[in-house]
């Protein structure tokens, strides 16, 4: 086989795990019980041995492909449309007993022909602890039994499976209005001889799925422009939340490159405080305020394992464990993108950002959900302790750098958002705290930026003290409140990013860029595309510049929509858009699909010039 674009994958999952589904009606990326397990089917990362299951016609000659969504769900439906027939394949994972913690999770697949008839073929060959472990292959009443020396895994059919190698094969011809389904699931010891799984199984169980994703949908209070990329975006941060913890995971890809055949390739399937606070934050802003108060529970939990000197770890694994020690794997990377990596070592790095996304996260939900409760005030309120006292050191900032740490100003500034959150929540509830020493300290801080972070050469602010390069995280200064959206100083530094590249800007026609690696070396020679989520904090602080200048907000408007062209056919983003308009980087990207959320919400409420959103109060 050979690859697909990165931006012709759908996902399903049951927010323990998840698959990535081909428009060819390939799975190839699935990782088993969890998101951070060892693969299954890895063909997304090498499409010599990494496995796969594709369900597909066998004559591919003149098919058309289509693949969506069912209406309001995460249930993914592959279509071929040929001149002899119409078929279907319905992918999903049953999620009513994986959220209430039943570990047999299960991958089905449902074959139908719609009109006339089609001739489909079905490969699976696992690969199991990504392609490392060997396993044994044995079929018997139309189940197919994989073993591994870690993990045995089960394929049903209710058509005849044949040997192929270490994999199986099936050909078969469905008529008008027939189906037939497949069933993937773990094995216990002992099991693998009871009754198949039947098609009025198959129905109820896709009912009970399609009906847990609308209720869960109808809790949305948004009822704004572009809807229907809203609701997709909040059904992906939903499907990327680990049910048993709370924890949420940055993407449940690993090594997806960043640029075709570079190094930049990193395993996003664990949580980060920073992606996790901002997705915590677009999902209080339509109205889903439990998942805010399960993380809120998940954070309360790691500050009881705190680092020897009182710090959080910029992530974690989805069950809280600490080391994520990076490991290299022997396969040839997406498109020979390598090396390919589990693990993520800036789990030992300093980012002094995390403080603030958490603690706002925490104010907003104390503020719309769940109230703090003293117990994770006092834990809450030992880390900005912590912060107030180690805000002035030299960090690796909210891009991870591996080129030695620096004073970032996109940090000062969240360590300001920190205190200011907690002055204010300490505030609001009478909560006990030394609020004029964070006062103290909050201004000191706000001070030094306004000195140190802004360059009169490029009057703008600048990525970090002492330097003259831009960084599009600055966008985030009127989004958190640090700089009023028409302050003179925000404006100039709006209009210098949002130049071209050729006058030192960030911005190729509203797609951004982080910043200038010629400039700002970052410790890789290789390049990368555009962030997926600057172009949306672009929008969202040229709306809110637009409050006060018109054409701003029109332009905003304009932004937006073009970037909505850029999804994939399922309205997905990956992390990044590369130079030919492909998608680059771990898919789907939860940090992406936040930026969209915010920045519709503030887009909508500005174009209707009604109850836009003041400071937190």
């Amino acid at each position: 086989m050979s690859y697909l674009p990165i931006e012709d994958y759908g996902i399903i999952g049951d927010m323990h795990t998840a698959a990535l589904v081909g428009k060819n009606g390939s799975i190839d990326w699935f990782c088993y019980p969890r998101f951070d397990s060892p693969s299954i089917f890895a063909a997304l990362l090498d499409d010599k041995k990494g496995g796969s299951f594709c369900i597909s016609p066998v004559d591919t000659s003149g098919v058309v492909l289509k693949q969506f969504y069912w209406p309001d769900t995460n249930v993914l439906v592959t279509r071929f449309l040929s001149v002899d027939g119409v078929g279907q394949v319905v992918d999903f994972m049953p999620i009513v007993g994986a959220v209430e913690g039943n570990e047999n999770h299960r991958l089905i697949r449902r074959v139908e022909v719609i009109k006339g008839e089609m001739k489909f073929r079905v490969r699976c060959r696992p690969a199991f602890n990504y392609a490392r472990d060997p396993h044994t292959l044995e079929i018997r009443n139309h189940r197919a039994i994989f073993r591994s020396r870690s993990l045995s895994m089960a394929l049903e059919a209710s058509v005849a499976l044949e040997r192929d190698g270490d994999g199986v094969v099936a050909e078969f011809v469905l008529k008008e209005a027939e189906q037939t389904p497949f069933e993937l699931y773990g094995l216990t010891s002992g099991d693998g001889d009871g009754p198949l799984i039947q098609l009025g199984e198959i129905q109820e169980l896709f009912e009970e799925t399609v009906n847990y994703w609308r209720r869960w949908l109808s809790q949305s209070q948004y009822r704004g422009r572009w809807r229907e990329m809203v609701n997709r975006s909040a059904l992906v941060q939903k499907l990327l939340i680990y049910a048993p913890t709370g924890a949420i995971i940055a993407a449940p890809t690993t090594s997806l490159p960043e640029s075709i055949g570079g190094p930049r390739n990193w395993d996003y399937r664990y949580t980060w405080i920073r992606d996790s606070a901002f997705t915590v934050y677009s999902l209080i802003r339509l109205g889903f305020t439990q998942e805010a108060a399960c993380f809120v529970d998940w954070v309360d939990k790691r500050c009881h394992e705190l680092e020897p000197d009182g710090s959080l770890q910029v992530l974690y694994g989805i069950d809280g464990r600490k080391d994520l020690e990076e490991e290299i794997l022997d396969l040839d990377g997406y498109k020979g993108s390598r090396p390919v990596r589990i693990g993520n070592n800036a789990y030992n790095q300093l980012q002094l950002d995390i403080y603030g996304e958490l603690m706002d996260a925490a104010y907003l939900s104390n503020k719309y959900g769940k109230q703090v409760t003293y117990g994770e005030w006092v834990n809450l309120r030992r880390l900005v302790e912590w912060v107030s006292k180690n805000w002035d050191r030299e960090d690796e900032g909210i891009w991870e750098v591996r080129s030695g740490r620096q004073h970032f100003v996109y940090s000062k500034m969240m360590c300001w958002v920190c205190l200011d959150r907690a002055i204010r929540l300490a505030e609001k509830r009478s909560l006990p705290s030394d609020r004029e020493q964070w006062r103290a300290t909050r201004d000191r801080i706000y001070e030094e930026v306004q000195k140190r972070g802004w360059s009169d050469m490029r009057n703008a602010f600048v990525q970090a003290y002492g330097s003259d390069s831009l960084d599009a995280s600055l966008l985030m200064m009127p989004l958190v409140f640090f700089m009023a959206p028409s302050d003179p100083r925000m404006l100039a530094t709006l209009d210098a990013i949002n130049q071209p590249r050729s006058k030192r800007g960030l911005v190729t026609h509203g797609l951004v860029y982080r910043y200038n690696h010629e400039e700002a070396p970052d410790g890789f020679t290789s390049g990368e595309g555009t962030f997926n989520c600057c172009s949306f904090w672009l929008v969202e602080a040229m709306t809110r510049a637009g409050l006060s200048e018109p054409a701003r907000l029109q332009q905003a408007r304009l932004l937006f929509e073009e970037m909505l062209g850029y999804a994939n056919h399922l309205g997905l983003y990956a992390e990044q858009i590369g130079p030919h308009g492909e998608a680059l980087g771990n898919f789907p990207q939860a940090l992406t699909h936040m930026a969209l959320i915010s920045a519709a919400f503030n887009l909508d409420r500005a174009l209707d010039r009604k109850g836009w959103p003041s400071p937190p109060v």
